[in-house]
């Protein structure tokens, strides 16, 4: 089932069409911009010129020349009976597939490609230890665990129900990693060709193991202010997708947090529909504004169709390779004979140290976050001196920013980062094929000093590739958001 975009959607994604030069080519290249950035999902069709015509309040033969610019460079296509849709140039699509999740840094390197931290020292090491003393309690059994030893899943669960949602062991499996539970999970509840919902922009990650599984997207776009429910909903509604993935708390890599009502239409939306919800809340405790959350997204609606994933890769440190997912008893069985055919299970000394390091939680993430606080303080300032062209608004938590470049020479842009001594991502790698070519995302996990020098580097990259004088540039308004 294809994605329908009513008038009124079209209409409020590309509000302010209207700039100094010509309404139809003002309002393709509105158009075309808002597919680049994501907010009109590809494969989406599209009002019909008298409709759009008549909701925008101008001449429908300013829509039918708009519509055929659009088709001549590749951003509709329409068909005989059947409408418009949204398409993207095959040139681009090609680019966008080109880049790793993850750049190959070279030594000197500034690396802006992994928002993920160095490990907590010396806590890290004193946990290792603890640890080290008690794995003689596992030394007499075969060491193979493929659901969590019992102190973990205990602690977890006792966590989760602090945070409002009621857990018991019995509903906890531990994973290598926040990805490893994703994939087992579209493994077992989705099969090929089945339609997965997720934001757009997204993990990347989660889109490879989308792809790598021969699953098809329904990327939903998120705008400036976080996720239109309206947009959600109906995608919900429409494509009846198998599974959807959703990150509501410090969404990476926008930041942002999903209200209430939003959480409450969608529960209800996938519940209607048979849609599993995955809710990734790896970035959950890593507030930095002591932003009051909502509850935990898995509270809402009805539990059964509410799956949450976890990690202490963000929080910690990826080296561990530790998560978690929360998921009905009978789910998790039918994930442990999954699993069996593809790895032995979890490490024992990880589990122990995971769970040294939740007894000491609290403490671990005030320390975290009042370091990510004086660098996210630090990029923002960096961006603003080097890079004042550029945009963003400033989360109140995660990891990262998610910064308007201004022009969209994203790809170009992470291509020639490195002949700079800096490493980024271009907007790409966070959406559909092709689209968020303006964005970049910057991840607040280097010291002030480190991440200006970043900035710096990335300027000099620009540069490299818009010679022109500044000017003359296509930039954003340079204003940040608080």
């Amino acid at each position: 089932m294809v994605l329908v975009i009513s008038p009124t959607q079209i209409r409020r994604i590309i509000e302010h069409w209207q700039r100094s030069g010509t309404a139809y080519s003002d309002l393709a290249d509105a158009i075309r911009i808002a597919v680049i950035d994501g907010r009109i999902p590809l494969g989406a069709r599209i009002p019909a010129e008298r409709v759009l015509s008549s909701e925008l309040e101008i001449s429908r033969n300013t829509v039918t020349t708009a519509y055929r610019l659009l088709r001549e460079t590749g951003y509709l296509e329409s068909r005989q009976g059947a409408g418009s849709f949204v398409t993207i140039p095959p040139d681009k699509s090609r680019q966008a597939r080109s880049f790793s999740w993850q750049a190959a840094s070279a030594d000197g390197d500034i690396d802006f490609t992994t928002a993920t931290l160095s490990a907590p020292e010396p806590m890290l090491v004193e946990a290792t230890w603890e640890a080290a003393a008690r794995l003689g309690r596992h030394t007499r059994t075969a060491g193979y665990d493929m659901v969590g030893i019992p102190a973990l899943r205990e602690a977890l669960a006792d966590r989760m129900t602090r945070q409002g949602l009621p857990t018991t062991p019995d509903q906890i499996m531990v994973t290598a990693g926040a990805q490893h539970a994703w994939h087992l999970l579209l493994q077992h509840l989705s099969r090929p060709h089945d339609r997965i919902l997720l934001d757009s922009p997204t993990y990347p990650a989660v889109l490879d193991s989308i792809r790598a599984l021969r699953r098809r997207t329904v990327p939903v776009g998120m705008s400036a202010t976080g996720w239109d429910v309206d947009l959600l909903d109906k995608a919900i509604r429409q494509t009846k997708p198998a599974m959807a993935y959703l990150m509501p708390d410090f969404h990476n890599p926008t930041g942002a947090v999903m209200p209430r009502y939003i959480r409450t239409a969608i529960a209800d939306a996938a519940r209607i529909s048979g849609t599993f919800l995955v809710i990734d809340e790896t970035l959950r405790d890593l507030s930095l504004d002591d932003t009051a959350l909502p509850a935990p997204m898995s509270t809402y609606g009805a539990p059964n169709w509410a799956i949450t994933i976890g990690s202490l890769s963000k929080t910690c440190w990826g080296g561990l390779r530790l998560g978690w997912l929360r998921a009905a008893p009978s789910v998790i069985s039918a994930l442990v004979g999954l699993r069996g055919s593809t790895d032995a299970g979890n490490p024992i000394i990880t589990q122990l140290i995971a769970c040294m390091l939740l007894e000491k939680f609290d403490e671990l993430v005030s320390q975290r976050t009042a370091m990510l606080t004086k660098n996210r303080q630090g990029l923002a300032e960096a961006l603003e001196k080097h890079l004042p062209g550029c945009s963003f608004t400033m989360p109140a938590g995660g990891l990262s920013l998610w910064v308007d470049l201004g022009a969209r020479v994203s790809s170009r842009l992470a291509l020639a980062a490195p002949q700079h001594g800096v490493q980024l991502l271009a907007g790409p790698r966070f959406g559909g094929e092709g689209t968020l070519e303006n964005r970049t995302r910057l991840p607040f996990v280097h010291d002030p000093a480190t991440a200006e020098e970043g900035v710096r580097r990335i300027a000099a990259a620009l540069r490299d590739i818009t010679p022109q004088p500044a000017a003359s540039m296509v930039w954003g308004t340079g204003v940040m958001a608080s």
